[in-house]
């Protein structure tokens, strides 16, 4: 038994609706996947994809309510598809990368846009804009043994009762193969590891009492209340 000088965290862990547990490894984020979202951002649709990360533990799951951050004024909602890794592999083809998928999520990338704003000006990394704690509230992952590997159908979030974002997964730039290809040729991916695939336009701005809820044809949904 290893002398620990304090006790390990447990792992992170996001609900498998069929039952079990999906431990996560890795969380990876795709910038600017949706065209219209990328417009809505004042960027070129026609750049390759680009990725920043979270730390796994900013994964809320449950449903359960999220603090609204310190240090912004300006805290915005992106709806997301989760892919959930279930096999290790680098340099992946794209007409292998599927196999490497264990199921799908409805999830939310938290974002501080006033801080994202500012580390963009001075030309610094997002890390305090995206990977701040219980920035990743994810849903219950499907398995894709029994939903399959969905590469259209709509994707919402309604905030309060009223719809804010609406896309269709159809619409995303890199689909999830050619981005696990993509990804895998700067990183071994390995089972545990997540990666949230860009949202469509129409994000904004919430504050404290506001209710999320997310949903994904075929996928699930995912919630939260900002307290």
């Amino acid at each position: 038994m290893a002398d620990f000088l304090f006790e390990p965290y447990a792992p992170v862990t996001i609900p498998i609706a069929r039952g079990g547990l999906f431990a996560v490894r890795r969380v990876y984020c795709v910038g600017r996947n949706y065209a219209e979202h990328v417009v809505e951002m004042g960027n070129d649709t026609r750049d390759p994809p680009f990725f920043f990360g979270k730390p796994a533990d900013a994964i809320v799951v449950g449903g359960a309510d999220i603090p609204y951050p310190p240090q912004t004024a300006d805290l915005h909602h992106e709806i997301e598809l989760v892919v959930a890794i279930g096999n290790d592999g680098a340099n992946i083809a794209s007409a292998d990368a599927l196999t490497h998928v264990y199921g799908y999520a409805a999830g939310l990338d938290m974002t501080r846009r006033d801080l994202q704003a500012q580390a963009k000006k001075a030309g610094r990394p997002w890390d305090m804009a995206k990977g701040f704690d219980h920035s990743a509230p994810i849903g219950t992952i499907e398995p894709a043994s029994a939903i399959g590997h969905p590469d259209s159908g709509a994707i919402t979030l309604a905030v309060n009762g009223v719809e804010r974002q609406r896309g269709d997964l159809a619409d995303q730039i890199w689909n999830v193969a050619d981005t696990i290809a993509y990804l895998s040729q700067f990183v071994a991916l390995r089972a545990g590891d997540i990666i949230m695939t860009g949202t469509p336009a129409g994000v904004g701005a919430v504050v404290r009492g506001d209710v999320l809820e997310g949903s994904i044809a075929g996928v699930g949904t995912v919630r939260t209340r900002i307290a």
